[in-house]
Formats: structure tokens, sequence, C-alpha cells
């Protein structure tokens, strides 16, 4: 608080006493030892201007010298009420600055000056020169001298204590840095040792479906076998049959001769004669009773039994009977079938008839409306390179292809034209990575630039954990590659030629996974596919020269894709270069079939393999729509497309079947109810949105559908 006016219209300057005369003592914990010399020459500095501070030995007592006025008011001076003062409104504001201040500012910024701050005490020994002439203040001012020096020593204490506190912390922050350094080398090894354990278990997870592979091949072969030995088996079985009978009729003929023998030997005997002629007599009594009972048996057996057959003909004739019967069974089946094929060929003819009518009509019609068909060769002085370009890329091309190739022609020169892009802004609807408000730079790559730089995405994403998805790591890779000034530049620019060259496969199949038209694993699948054949091509060669023969190629094309029918493979070697009117015996080099040229575009062996796998899947949705049996807009449960899988596919694992159900409904594996449960009729969602979810995800057949009874 200021003093009274009277107090300071009465203050009159003592005579100074300098505080370096008085010889002060600077305590050894504000300065280091080390600065003793310095302390010296401040203490004499100190002697050699105590008499330059003042004026006559005096303090100089600024502003009041130049009035006798006080400025004790509680207005501040520079108010406009103040300044309405009638004492001393006319007198001048402006004063001369006293000498001691001037003196006391030149030292202060001389010894500012005069310190070395490129040491690691320049900030401690830059408070030397203020706590210098804050002493001066001290003891100069001897009645606020008590509270001046107790401020002093309060700062200077505080200053002492957060000092050691910082030496006190140095230990902590270098063992940090340590720790620090110490964790991210066991993160960096933690994650070397899982690409090393997800490496190994590729490899066992392709041992294994090897084995599998074996496996199958060998139950089909034992199957082929019990097949052969049942067969042998019944040819014994009739065999050994006939043999019983012919060895039970042999046993008759011989016990015939036998007995006819002992009559024989009977009836030649001499000791017969010599007997009794009453028992001889008696004998022949008996042997005639005996002989009329049994022609009266066999008269009756005769008379019974005259129609029966032997036992081995009436099972012959009773499987005669039994096989005519299949037989005439099987015949009425197909009789029925034929009819019932007849009439759908009858209904199928007559839609037949009215669709060539209605057909007919149509082409009298085009033909009477349509224009002529354009002149494609018009278009070779127009696209850049000129005819040999336009041919090459009008070849197998039908007239919508082409026109596609023309816009994506006209939309490349649109394209190269266009130095910005306006931003999409933050809606919702924007993909995440092109999110951006104002003009964003068209970095103008080449169509190989692109296609380069979208393989080595790929190449990243297979290599690193598929932790994020698609769409961040996109963005991370691009702020990784060009950084982030650049980073979403270079995404509207990919965007916008990926969503132009819908004919590059490779841009096509980015933009279709990009923008979730496509899962990613479908794309993963297709090049692991693609591999494993090659793999097999190469293992096959045993000489390593390149070359494969007709039956090779064939076989390794039966093994890789046992699901296949025999025209899908004929196609396959087609594509691949193999015509029929080549020999079986002719090579070729395999290795030419997984080429790409400059731009991405893959040979046709490896486009036909992608056709066949889209037609497949296709099927596929469409076979598990027709088991279903529902509308589109009609609901299903999740009971009801387990069920209709397996009925259409009944070699599903477990594994897949759970995988195209959590597909489907977009549920976690873990939250799938298991079979038989209660909450399989709680999950439905509609028809519709299961067949786009499969035809977006990875399905395709495990085996074949069970096989129809052969007619």
């Amino acid at each position: 608080m200021a003093s009274p006016p009277s107090q300071r219209s009465s203050f009159t300057p003592l005579p100074r006493a300098h505080p370096w005369s008085s010889g002060e003592i600077i305590s050894d914990s504000l300065v280091p030892e080390a600065k003793s010399t310095q302390k010296r020459k401040i203490s004499q500095k100190r002697k050699t201007l105590s008499t330059q501070f003042s004026i006559s030995g005096h303090l100089s007592p600024w502003p009041m010298y130049a009035s006798g006025q006080t400025i004790l008011q509680n207005r501040k001076p520079c108010s406009d009420d103040y300044q309405k003062q009638a004492g001393w409104q006319q007198e001048p504001m402006c004063f001369a600055k006293p000498r001691y201040l001037e003196q006391l500012e030149n030292y202060l910024r001389r010894e500012l000056l005069l310190l070395d701050l490129g040491t690691d005490s320049a900030q401690e020994l830059r408070l030397q020169p203020y706590r210098e002439i804050f002493e001066f203040f001290i003891e100069d001012f001897k009645t606020y001298k008590p509270l001046l020096s107790s401020i002093k020593n309060a700062y200077e204490v505080m200053l002492a204590h957060q000092r050691e506190r910082i030496r006190a912390l140095e230990p902590l922050k270098a063992k940090l840095v340590t720790v620090n350094e110490d964790c991210n080398e066991r993160i960096l090894a933690m994650r070397a040792e899982e690409r090393y354990e997800i490496s190994l278990l590729k490899m066992e997870k392709m041992n294994l479906l090897k084995v599998i592979d074996k496996k199958n091949e060998e139950k089909i072969s034992l199957q082929s076998e019990v097949a052969k030995l049942r067969k042998n088996l019944a040819e014994e079985y009739l065999h050994y049959l006939s043999e019983r009978d012919a060895r039970k009729i042999l046993i008759a003929d011989l016990n015939e001769l036998r007995y006819q023998r002992e009559d024989m030997s009977l009836a030649q005997s001499p000791g017969v004669w010599g007997e009794d002629p009453v028992k001889l007599t008696l004998a022949l009594k008996m042997t005639r009773q005996d002989l009329t009972r049994t022609q009266m048996e066999l008269n009756t057996m005769k008379a019974n039994f005259g129609d029966v057959v032997p036992r081995r003909d009436f099972e012959m004739q009773e499987k005669t009977n039994k096989d005519l019967q299949e037989q005439l069974e099987s015949l009425r089946a197909d009789y029925e079938e034929v009819c019932k094929e007849h009439e759908i060929l009858l209904q199928l003819h007559m839609s037949t008839l009215k669709e060539r009518d209605q057909f007919y009509a149509e082409l009298q019609e085009i033909q009477r409306t349509s224009t002529p068909r354009p002149d494609w060769t018009k278009c070779e002085d127009v696209v850049a390179g000129g005819p040999e370009r336009w041919q090459m890329l009008a070849e197998g091309k039908n007239s919508d292809q082409l026109v596609d190739v023309l816009l994506e022609e006209i939309g490349e020169g649109l394209l190269r034209e266009k130095d910005f892009f306006p931003g999409l802004g933050y809606g919702e609807a924007v993909p995440p990575f092109l999110r951006f408000d104002g003009m964003v730079e068209n970095k103008k790559p080449t169509k190989k630039e692109v296609v380069n730089l979208l393989k080595e995405a790929w190449k990243e994403r297979l290599a690193e954990e598929q932790k994020e998805t698609f769409t961040d790591f996109f963005f991370n890779f691009l702020e990784r590659r060009f950084g982030p000034s650049d980073a979403m530049a270079w995404a509207y620019t990919i965007f916008e030629n990926i969503k132009l060259f819908r004919s590059n496969e490779v841009m096509s199949q980015f933009y279709a996974v990009l923008m979730r038209k496509m899962s990613e694993t479908v794309y993963i699948n297709q090049k692991w596919t693609i591999a494993q054949l090659l793999k097999e091509m190469m293992s096959t060669d045993s000489q390593n020269e390149g070359l494969l023969s007709r039956e090779q190629f064939s076989t390794i094309l039966k093994s890789t894709f046992p699901l296949k029918k025999e025209e899908q493979i004929q196609e396959l070697m087609e594509a691949g270069g193999w015509h029929p009117s080549r020999s079986s015996a002719d090579l070729f080099n395999y290795h030419s079939l997984f080429m790409e040229n400059e731009e991405g575009q893959s040979e046709p062996f490896v486009q036909k393999l992608w056709e066949q796998y889209l037609n497949e899947k296709e099927l596929y949705v469409q076979e598990i729509k027709q088991e279903l049996d529902l509308e589109l807009h009609q609901q299903v449960t999740l009971g009801r497309l387990r069920e209709a899988l397996m009925n259409i596919d009944p070699s599903l694992d477990r594994q897949t079947l759970r995988m195209y159900l959590s597909q489907a409904f977009q549920l976690p594996e873990t939250d799938l109810p298991e079979e038989g449960d209660e909450k399989e009729e709680s999950n439905v969602t509609l028809l519709q949105v299961v067949l786009e979810q499969f035809q977006v995800s990875d399905i395709k057949r495990m085996g074949p559908r069970e096989q129809e009874p052969a007619s």
C-alpha cells in the first residue's frame, strides 16, 4: 500500500551506504564453487561503482524532486479525473529519468552481455546481475529492507528446492528412456516371433492340405477296390453254389452205384444158396412188402411233387425274376420321366415358338428402326498411339466393350487436364479416406505408376497383420509412402483413376475391395489358388525346364480343381493356348500363363480362372436361393439357412459353415448359436441381404451334391 502524502512529501534521501562496501557474502548453494573467480570480479565492480549510482552520495528521489506535491491519490495519474485536479493541472507530466536508475540499467545490460550463455549453467548465471541489483535496492531502501530481504530469501529457497528436485529427477529420466528402449525392443521381438509363428502355421496348413488330398485319393482308390471285390465275391458265390449242387448230385450217384455193387455181390455170393429155404422165403415175402410200400410212397411222392423243380433252378429263376422286376421298375420310372420330359419339351417347344415369333417381330422392328453399325476404324486416328494401339485395344471386344474402351480413353484425357479435385466433405456417405474440404491437387500419374502403387499396397497388406480396415490401411499406406501432406492428394488421384479404368484387372479389383463391393479375402484366395497351381506345375516339372505336356497339364488342372466339369477343364486348356488340333506330345511353357503386362493385365488363362470363379459363385448363390424357396423380401432364419447350405453342399465342414453363416448375418462367429439351439429362430434377416452378403464374400462349393440314382 502507498504511504500518506504527508510522509511522501517529508521524505529526505539519506546518505547511502552501498552494499558493495559492506562486503556482501553470496550463498554457496545459489552459485556453484566453480564460479568463485567470477564472484571476486563482481565484488570488485561493486567497490568501483559504489559512488557512481547516486548524485552527491544521495539517492535520487525521482519523480519527487520535480514538485513538492505527492502522487498518493486513489485515482490513477493517467485518468481524466486526476488530470482535472486544480492544484497541478497546468504542470508538465514528463520528467527526466534519474541518473541512478539509468546507471543501474546500463550496468545490468553490460553484465548480461559479458556473461557466457553457451554453458550449461547460463540460466543460473543470468540471475546473478539481477540479484546484485536487488541487493542495491535492499541496502538503499532501509525502510523496506526486512520485507525485501524476506522476499529475496523466499525466492532463493524455492529456487534451491526446485534445483534439488531437478537433480533428483534426472536419474529417473535416464531410467525412463532405458525402460522405453527395452520395451520397444521386446515389442519388436514379439512381433518378429509372431510373424515367424504365422509363417510356420501357414506352412503346416499347406502340408495338411496336401495330406488331406492324398487321403482323399486313397479313399477313392479304396472305394473302387471295394466295389471290384464285391463284384468278384458275387461271382465266386454263384460258382460255389453251382459246385455245391453238382457235388450233391455226384454223391447221390455214388451212393446208387455202391448200393448196386452190394446187390450184385450178394447175388453172386456162393454162400447164399446154402441157406435155409424157409428163411429165404420169409425174406422174399418181407422184401416184396417193402417194395409194395416203397412203390406206394414213390407214387405218392410223384403225385405230390411231380411239378416241383430243383432248388438250384428255383434260385436261378428267382434271381432272374428279381432282376427282371427291377429292370421293369427302372424302365417304368424312365418311361414316366421320359413322359414328363416330353411334356416339358412340348411346353418348351411352344414357348420357343412364341419367343421365336416375338424375336422375329423384334428383329423386323429393329431392322426397320435401327441405325447402321458404327465404323470403329474411325477411332484409329483419335486414340493416342494410332492404329496399332487401337487394334490392340479392340482385339476380341464387342461393341459394348469398345464403347467402354472409348470412354476410358476420353476420361483419361479429361483426367489429365484436371489440376485439382474438389473435396467431397465429411458426410457419412463419403469414404473415410476421401473426407476433406477444399481443393486437392491432381498428381497426374501414369496408368503403369498407379498399377505398381496398387501392387505395392497389396504386397504390404498381405505381409502385415490385418487388424485395421482396408480403407484405413489404404490411407495409412499413402501417408507412409508420400507423407501426411500429400496423402489426401494421392488418395483422390488414385480413386479417380481406379474408378475410371474398370477394364484393368488390378484397378477394378482394388476399387471393388475399397468400396466394399468385394471382400479382400476373395482377392487373397484367388492369388493363393494361382500360386498353388503354379507350384503344382513346378513340382510336376521334374527337369525344371519350364515345359509341360497336354496330359500333365490336364492332370494338374483336374487334381487342383476336382469339382470343375470336363467342359471347364477344356476351356482352361484352350485359354492356356492348347487347341484340340495340337498333338498331345507337344510341350508348352507354363510360366507364360502367369505373366502380366506393364499395366497389370494377366494372360487369358488367369482371366478364365477368375471368370469361372465368378460364374461358380453365382450358380452356388442361385442354388441357395432355390433351396430356400423364398422371395427376396421375405425373412430367413439362421437355422433355415444352415439346413439349406448342408442340403446343397453336404461336404461343408463345421468351421466353413459357421464362417458362411457369420458372413450372411453379419455376426461374429463367437455369437452364432449352435445347431438345434432355440436362438437360431430368433436370428432372422431378409433373403435379399443374405444373397448380397454372399455375393460380396468368398464362398464356393466344398464338395459335390448327393448323386441322383442312375437310370
